[in-house]
């Protein structure tokens, strides 16, 4: 299941994330650049690269392979990545947590993809990982990620001040998790 292709909508598959994305993963979040930025930190020019691209989803990928992360995109029909999920920072043992960060497309936000994805990561996170909570952070002023989280059954349980540098300042954020499931911890 954990590393299963998922449709999400009569064009778009949530799917794990492979090297050969790199370079749709650029062509996207180049596109989406000036949607993001009030939400991403300040990132290089060369993260909008090819290479960049590549760079960054080796370290995902050896992080996946070392159980600490997930990470999914979002395909179109013609297989181009058109957006990002990660279940970030995995914790077993009595914690069994992970953090969740995504993005879509600008030419494919409103769709209702991000809140799909988020529900099938949630139930794979549950169901694969076994973990007991998702944690997600948002910049205060986010609504459309609030929105998602809603959605997906997150609760608020906290801010934090000037968690991450982002947009260029040190920004508050509101803290939600889901509650996956209160059985034992396993595995």
């Amino acid at each position: 299941m954990i590393h299963d292709t998922h449709r999400l909508d009569a064009e778009v598959r949530l799917r794990p994330v492979t090297p050969a994305d790199a370079a749709s993963l650029a062509d996207s979040l180049t596109r989406s650049r000036a949607y993001m930025q009030p939400w991403e930190p300040v990132r290089p020019e060369s993260f909008y690269t090819e290479q960049g691209q590549r760079d960054r989803l080796a370290g995902l990928l050896a992080d996946r392979d070392a159980g600490r992360c997930m990470a999914w995109v979002l395909a179109d029909e013609a297989d181009r990545a058109i957006g990002g999920f990660n279940l970030n920072g995995i914790v077993l043992g009595p914690f069994r947590s992970g953090t969740l960060g995504y993005w879509t497309d600008v030419e494919y936000a409103g769709r209702g993809l991000a809140t799909a994805a988020v529900r099938r990561i949630c139930e794979v996170a549950r169901d694969g990982l076994r973990l007991h909570r998702v944690e997600a952070g948002t910049v205060v002023d986010n609504a459309a990620s609030q929105r998602v989280l809603a959605k997906c059954g997150f609760e608020q349980f906290g801010m934090a001040p000037r968690y991450l540098h982002i947009n260029g300042e040190w920004r508050d954020h509101r803290l939600f998790q889901r509650i996956l499931h209160d059985d034992l911890p396993t595995g």
